[in-house]
């Protein structure tokens, strides 16, 4: 399946309405019905203040990058783009990148797999009947 992967990249301490910004793009994002969206705090980086802000560093440790992650159908992400316009203003950059989606199958596709009648389709000879 195709899709749009949105990478918003801002700073730990940026804040909307005395939340953290991160926060609010990953809430904003779960109430927009978007598929899913991940946190990840980065050790080190820099933006456009070409201030670099580290781990090793305490003094400027609270101001870690942190890259929101999220990704869904090119329709559903372009549509939550103004949701982020109205919370970056001008901070953070916004990187859409489009992404080949590869899921591994769950329970409930096994199930589907078969029509009941004890054949396993082609592809499984020679498997030595053992479960992997």
């Amino acid at each position: 399946m195709n899709g749009l992967r949105l990478t918003v990249l801002v700073g730990e301490s940026d804040t909307w309405h005395h939340r953290p910004l991160f926060a609010e793009v990953v809430h904003r994002a779960h109430r927009a019905g978007l598929a899913g969206a991940s946190v990840f705090r980065g050790v080190e980086g820099f933006g456009a203040s070409s201030v670099v802000h580290t781990t090793r560093l305490l003094s400027l440790s609270e101001d870690l990058p942190v890259a929101i992650v999220i990704v869904d159908t090119e329709e559903r992400v372009r549509a939550f783009l103004p949701d982020l316009e109205e919370l970056l203003g001008e901070e953070g950059l916004v990187v859409l990148d489009p992404v080949e989606v590869i899921r591994p199958p769950g329970p409930a596709d096994d199930e589907d797999k078969g029509d009941g009648d004890g054949e396993s389709g082609a592809g499984d000879e020679g498997s030595g009947g053992e479960a992997r």
